[in-house]
């Protein structure tokens, strides 16, 4: 038994050592204008949900989702996420292909994350992402109305989805119309 202990414990040190060999010779690609491998995907996403369980602090917002708050919400998103995550006419966003790993379009695929979880990801960004934090740059209040925005695009109220159609001429999102954001599918 010990013997077979020991096999098991070398085998994962070579592995790990090989791993970080190869990574550290150059043999890795580095690109960012290719789909990353499945493997890669598979394990960036469960280090990114098992990160957010453990550092993300479980706080409720303070911003109530009223109309007014969600709309400003909905402009902080055209004005610094579109460009990245995709627009409120639901059209692709300019980067998404020229990111790594591609940015979800969350127009087209809602976020079934709860609002710390979202809250947590703008304030602090995503590292070896294009997913910037936005502390220095919004505040609080703003992260937090981007927030509320985010998780409930499909469930917005009635003046919102006006405020949507009018200002982009195109319908909000309702639930069950998307896809929902699966954190298998893409990267952050």
């Amino acid at each position: 038994m010990r013997n077979f202990l020991l096999g098991v414990i070398v085998t994962v040190l070579i592995i790990i050592v090989g791993g970080a060999g190869l990574a550290l010779l150059g043999f890795l690609p580095t690109n960012a204008n290719a789909d990353p491998p499945r493997w890669e995907r598979h394990i960036a996403n469960i280090a990114l949900d098992n990160s957010m369980e453990k550092h993300a602090p479980r706080v409720n917002n303070p911003v109530p989702p009223t109309d007014e708050n969600l709309i400003d919400g909905m402009k902080i998103y055209s004005m610094n996420c579109s460009v990245c995550h995709g627009g409120l006419d639901k059209k692709p966003a300019m980067l998404t292909k020229s990111l790594y790993p591609p940015a979800p379009n969350l127009m087209l695929h809602a976020i079934d994350d709860p609002e710390w979880h979202v809250f947590y990801v703008i304030r602090t960004g995503v590292r070896y992402t294009a997913m910037p934090s936005w502390e220095k740059a919004l505040s609080e209040s703003d992260m937090w109305k981007l927030t509320a925005f985010l998780t409930r695009v499909e469930k917005l109220p009635p003046a919102v989805q006006d405020f949507w159609q009018k200002s982009t001429g195109v319908a909000a999102p309702v639930e069950g119309e998307n896809k929902p954001h699966d954190h298998n599918d893409h990267d952050h």
